[in-house]
């Protein structure tokens, strides 16, 4: 739940990674913390930090020749050792299936996202007609907040070339990270990124697709109109758990019985093992949030 790496300056904790200052570098611990709905869990989960960082390392090595990143080595098993950079304060959410938060909107009413006017009669979880970018706010407290690119220029975020690159890179590395999911029998509908600067140089930072920072659905199982969190390896199903018991984010975090903790840990786990084909999705032994809410009902 906590690193303490001897000898080295801590710089912050975050709500999963604890970071660790070394001069021009950072070491990034992934711990086995997780939070939903911007808060920590009082429990962690199992191999989750050690399968984030193995996840990372994978996406960063073959993502380099596409646009750079922060990536140097592995300090151990659950820690990377990267450039440190001064983070551009945008996150790039890319959605190309109506899901989530972008679900509950549309469900609503609402019928634009980010400038982008979508069509009625759209299904939960359906493909939208094109990708969606949605860059929103980056800060350390509080919720963050949809953004322009105009508004981006006024707060001074970025130049105009500088959002164009971005943009552009966006794009570039979800073509790539679709096409590689695909091939192991993973959709991905949605991620976000980020970036930062080092020096004049624009680099990805952060995390590329894990758990925590993307959705992740098995192509054979996905029907449109329907709930993916039987067959996903991200971290819906723990949000959808918590908003089932009556938990979004405000009041006391209800307990997370053995078995959810063990389903968490198999998406976080099976999310590496799967995209880096070490496993099968139907090997994971993955249950729906209905068929956990009833075993610990009647346990």
């Amino acid at each position: 739940m906590q690193s303490d790496l001897q000898g080295k300056h801590l710089l912050r904790r975050g709500k999963v990674r604890d970071v660790y200052d070394e001069g021009d570098e950072l070491l990034i611990v992934a711990t086995d913390r997780i939070s939903a709905f911007d808060r920590i869990m009082p429990v962690g989960i199992e191999g989750k930090g050690v399968s984030l960082t193995k996840l990372s390392e994978f996406w960063f090595l073959r993502t380099d020749r596409f646009f750079k990143n922060h990536y140097i080595s592995r300090f151990n098993e659950r820690t990377l050792r990267v450039k440190k950079a001064q983070r551009i304060d945008i996150e790039w959410i890319v959605r190309a299936y109506l899901y989530g938060s972008a679900w509950r909107a549309y469900s609503k009413g609402t019928r634009e996202v980010s400038g982008v006017k979508l069509p009625g009669g759209l299904q939960l979880a359906e493909e939208l007609p094109e990708i969606v970018l949605t860059p929103t706010t980056k800060s350390d407290e509080g919720h963050d907040e949809e953004l322009s690119k105009e508004e981006a220029l006024r707060r001074r975020l970025v130049s105009p070339d500088e959002w164009s690159d971005l943009e552009e890179a966006t794009y570039r590395l979800f073509e790539y990270y679709k096409k590689e999911a695909s091939l192991k029998g993973i959709i991905i509908p949605d991620f976000k990124l980020e970036y930062g600067r080092v020096k004049d140089e624009l680099i990805q930072i952060d995390e590329p697709p894990t758990h925590d920072s993307a959705r992740f659905w098995a192509k054979d199982k996905y029907r449109i109109g329907e709930r993916q969190e039987k067959h996903c390896l991200d971290k819906e199903f723990l949000r959808d758990y918590l908003m089932r018991k009556g938990f979004s984010g405000d009041g006391e975090i209800p307990a997370l019985p053995e078995l959810v903790l063990s389903q968490i840990s198999k998406r976080c786990q099976g999310a590496w093992e799967v995209l880096s084909g070490a496993r099968s999705m139907e090997s994971l032994g993955l249950l729906s949030v209905d068929e956990v809410i009833s075993a610990t009902s009647t346990s």
